[in-house]
């Protein structure tokens, strides 16, 4: 979850081009999300493979894969995995560590691969941070075969940005203001030594909801999924951190 502290609308605006805004973080992300247990992937994931991923297909592209966590815990599934990210330096930590599947360096709303090409599309945690969520989305579309999956863990549209206030017992979560405009987020967390800075936008639920319609995709899934039990998130059994997404590419 982001802090409303790095909530801001200045430049740049929703749907301009971000050449790799990640690229900086690099070494930041990757101890980050390497570390065993720190990071809320590793309390969430077995959620989305579980409950909102088909059976194994034999073509899945990651878009937004950063130092390629979720490719391998694809691949460890069973899947055929080709993953794309706009830092050069965090795939280069992917394939480091990972011979099993193909790892590009691309924009996610602009794919090398013809049309038709996968069977299911994974954007986890990515939709949120791509400069152009539903240019994005009509990608994913383009590339998927018809009847192919879209499968998406997004920050909670509706508590994202939310602030918790320890002064109540139980804590409450206060929502952001203007839940229904897009902002820009810039927000750098520290935890136990170490920093990273997330980069990306908000979206309302309705902004998602037509970005998959317009695309041609119908929603089959929605959950809400909840924290494994006794962890750091475990206030997050109360309200949701994340939302998983499963859609159809329904037509053309």
């Amino acid at each position: 979850m982001r802090s409303t502290a790095g909530a801001s609308t200045a430049e740049p605006t929703r749907g301009s081009v971000v050449p790799a805004e990640w690229e900086a973080e690099t070494e930041n992300w990757v101890r980050w999300a390497r570390t065993p247990g720190f990071d809320a992937y590793w309390y969430f994931r077995d959620a989305f493979f579980q409950d909102v991923l088909p059976s194994p297909p034999t073509r899945t592209l990651e878009v937004g894969c950063g130092e390629g966590r979720v490719a391998r815990d694809l691949t460890a599934r069973g899947h055929c995995v080709v993953a794309l990210d706009t830092a050069v330096g965090l795939v280069r930590h992917a394939r480091d560590v990972d011979d099993a599947s193909r790892y590009l360096v691309a924009e996610s709303d602009r794919v090398p691969a013809p049309a038709a090409s996968f069977d299911l599309v994974v954007a986890y945690n990515v939709l949120q941070v791509v400069p152009d969520m539903t240019a994005t989305v009509k990608e994913c579309a383009r590339v998927l075969r018809p009847g192919g999956h879209l499968c998406c863990c997004i920050a909670h549209p509706v508590t994202d940005l939310g602030s918790w206030s320890d002064e109540t017992d139980p804590p409450r979560l206060t929502i952001r203001d203007a839940y229904y405009e897009s902002a820009r987020v810039e927000d750098t967390v520290e935890r136990e030594g170490m920093s990273v800075t997330l980069r990306g936008w908000t979206h309302s639920l309705e902004d998602y909801t037509i970005a998959l319609h317009d695309a041609g995709f119908a929603i089959e899934v929605i959950r809400e999924p909840k924290p494994t039990p006794n962890t750091r998130y475990r206030r997050w059994t109360q309200l949701p951190l994340f939302m998983n997404v499963r859609a159809v590419r329904a037509r053309a």
